[in-house]
């Protein structure tokens, strides 16, 4: 599959059926090169997509789109569209057992279940523990995904439900194997806050009382990016690894040889 690479920024295109759609190019390197357009995507999930939507996607000349939900995200909001000629890679990087009840909660508790399991920081304390495990537990699905690029997969989309944490976090580790600085990393995960990129927050009860003010403030941490998350995430890896390089080298198994084929994969020519 052959694709002329844009070199320039393309207009951002809103997805009609797919939350959270964006091109990860243009971002500055320490060394002072950008990523390239057209080579990484980044969204919410696929079930949903319009047949508009597919056609786009499938414009994309894209090689993988790697999927990090579990089966029960699969149950909530589908299977991804299938689009031709394109790989399909499943890779879980939670267990849908983990917080089981909670999400239940979440889903269709009262606003007292709600306030006693969220309110007071608890759900902003919940997420900065997920970011957390999700670096220092996820290393054989991150060190996969990140030889996968290198080899073969770009063009590539990743995505999960929402395109904010798993797919967030799985961004940010590709961007900082190729040297991006953390504050452009920063940047375009807060862009997950953006009202038309937001994830639609599903509760059984869609009343003016199950969707009301307080019950929406309190599921705000569970659904927003926020800073301090992301900041999580990179002092878990200098408190395992020390420094962002011993984290890819020892924690992921990358190489220098496969750095180098990620930098020239991922971004412009310099």
């Amino acid at each position: 599959m052959t694709q002329q690479v844009p070199q320039i920024p393309p207009t951002e295109t809103v997805l009609t059926g797919v939350r959270n759609f964006r091109d990860v190019g243009g971002l500055p390197t320490a060394d002072g090169r950008r990523t390239a357009f057209g080579r990484l995507y980044r969204s919410g999930h696929l079930a949903h997509a319009t047949a508009e939507d597919a056609a786009f996607l499938g414009g994309l000349g894209l090689h993988t789109i790697f999927d990090f939900r579990h089966s029960a995200d699969h149950r909530l909001d589908g299977y991804d569209i299938e689009l031709a000629g394109v790989r399909n890679v499943s890779i879980p990087l939670s267990d849908p057992a983990d917080g089981a009840e909670f999400w239940r909660l979440v889903g269709s508790g009262n606003i007292e279940q709600l306030r006693s399991v969220l309110a007071g920081g608890k759900g902003v304390d919940r997420m900065i523990r997920m970011y957390r495990a999700t670096i220092e537990d996820r290393t054989a699905e991150h060190s996969r995904v990140l030889h996968a690029l290198a080899e073969d997969s770009v063009p590539a989309l990743m995505h999960c439900a929402a395109g904010k944490d798993r797919a967030g976090l799985s961004i940010a580790v590709a961007l900082l194997a190729v040297g991006v600085v953390p504050e452009a990393i920063e940047e375009d995960y807060l862009k997950s806050n953006d009202l038309h990129r937001r994830y639609e927050v599903k509760r059984s009860d869609p009343s003016g009382a199950g969707m009301s003010a307080e019950v929406m403030e309190l599921l705000d941490p569970l659904f927003g990016a926020r800073s301090v998350y992301l900041a999580a995430a990179f002092a878990a890896i200098e408190e395992n690894w020390g420094t962002t390089d011993r984290y890819l080298s020892e924690g992921l198994k990358i190489s220098p040889e496969t750095r180098e084929r990620l930098r020239e994969r991922l971004l412009d020519e310099g």
